[in-house]
């Protein structure tokens, strides 16, 4: 079969590597793709945002499955334009992308349906949230409504703070229309969690846990980021905090977006936080994380195709999703100066040593080929991952595995994975 694989980054490049082990599949397209990517897929210079243009080249090249990497384009309702003309697509619908696209919408949902999260209020008026933050208890949490790349939250210590955040969100437009709706929530502490999910509309199967480590410096310090590494799986994601979040959380998202006439088909990315009172949603998204992608897929043993497939059909029930009893730890290489100002257009170096290592992967981020070489292309330019007997192991190899790549701005974290130590 082929397959047309939609988005430019390290979560992509993970997808397409995973597809490309699917027995069922001869050939594997891009749009628009990246240097890394090219490997598995024939790349083409279509942008995610142009459905039409996408819809038109899956009926040329007569493509039997479209995956969406990205969330501007399920927010946007890529999936309904091509089921609209009778495309075979992976991902959720708009009215189910909402999930992502709002964060008041999955407030609203969660506080309707009693799912653990904290309390919160939302504003489309910024006099009122600033009246708001008079009365309320700090730290606090401000969230651009919309899709903002992952960096529309501002944790705020002080009032002072907490009141700059809503002029930049909501005045400044920091984050662009993102941030005409605005969130203020509770702030909790715990340790962070992401948890994938398969879902088909009714039935919902995670995959293992991962973390993520949002900040640009060492010991969680500096600017939000895209992600700047993750391992898998969480050493305090027990047994039954998963049968707390099945019970409580995962299969109650899936019940409640069906009620409301919005059955959700494609993947659930659950963000938790694991408070002192039990898990509870940080945040949903719709669609793999990045870079929770890097390390839940290396260890991921079922078809990929299968399981898309049957998202699709309504038979996920099905399906055995299995991972393998190992660790992964993804460390991101990005370029010094991310996520504010940054050089492209150098020369990577040292690519070839992954070729024939088993357990040793990179997945590109932000590269371009430039002159027959690999060149960087973006703020967060690699993800180097390595897997383990255990998650110690991982870490050891990937951080191995960084010594082999260089460019001449190559930035990353010396900590990614260090929670593992107080586990």
């Amino acid at each position: 079969m082929k397959v047309l694989i939609i988005g430019s980054g390290g979560r992509e490049h993970a997808i397409a590597w995973k597809v490309a082990q699917s027995p069922r599949v001869d050939k594997i397209y891009c749009a628009p793709g990246n240097a890394g990517i090219a490997e598995y897929a024939e790349c083409v210079a279509i942008g995610a945002m142009e459905f039409d243009r996408l819809a038109a080249f899956v009926k040329e090249k007569q493509i039997d499955l479209t995956v969406v990497g990205m969330d501007d384009p399920l927010v946007g309702g890529i999936v309904d334009v091509f089921e609209e003309q009778g495309l075979r697509i992976f991902g959720p619908r708009k009215n189910a992308a909402i999930l992502e696209g709002s964060k008041a919408f999955s407030k609203d949902l969660m506080k309707k349906y009693d799912i653990p999260t904290a309390a919160y209020e939302s504003f489309t008026d910024a006099d009122a949230a600033l009246h708001y933050l008079d009365t309320a208890r700090l730290p606090i949490v401000l969230k651009a409504d919309g899709l903002a790349l992952g960096k529309g939250v501002l944790i705020c210590n002080t009032l002072e703070e907490a009141k700059a955040g809503v002029k930049e969100i909501m005045l400044d437009k920091k984050f662009g229309s993102a941030g005409n709706c605005m969130v203020i929530e509770e702030f909790m502490t715990g340790r962070e969690v992401s948890v994938l999910s398969y879902v088909d509309g009714k039935t919902i199967k995670p995959m293992t846990s991962a973390q993520d480590h949002k900040r640009a410096g060492d010991g969680d310090t500096g600017l939000n980021t895209g992600g700047m590494g993750t391992f898998s799986p969480s050493p305090f994601y027990t047994k039954e905090i998963d049968a707390y979040c099945q019970k409580h959380i995962y299969q109650p998202t899936v019940d409640a977006m069906a009620k409301e006439g919005r059955p959700f088909k494609g993947i659930i990315f659950f963000g938790l936080m694991l408070t002192a009172d039990g898990p509870k949603v940080l945040e949903y998204n719709a669609r793999f994380g990045d870079p929770e992608a890097q390390v839940v897929l290396p260890r991921m043993k079922t078809d990929i195709i299968e399981v898309f497939e049957a998202c699709i059909d309504g038979t996920l029930d099905q399906v055995d999703l299995e991972f393998a009893d190992n660790a992964a730890v993804c460390v991101v290489l990005a370029s010094d100066g991310y996520p504010v100002h940054y050089e492209k257009g150098l020369k990577i170096e040292g690519l070839d040593s992954f070729h024939g290592k088993d357990g040793y992967y990179v997945f590109h981020a932000g590269t371009a080929q430039k002159d027959g070489e690999i060149v960087t292309n973006g703020g967060r330019v690699l993800g180097v991952t390595a897997t383990g007997a255990d998650l110690k192991a991982a870490r050891a190899n990937a951080y191995d595995a960084v010594n082999w790549i260089s460019f001449a701005n190559k930035y990353y974290r010396h900590d990614i994975g260090k929670a593992i130590d107080e586990a």
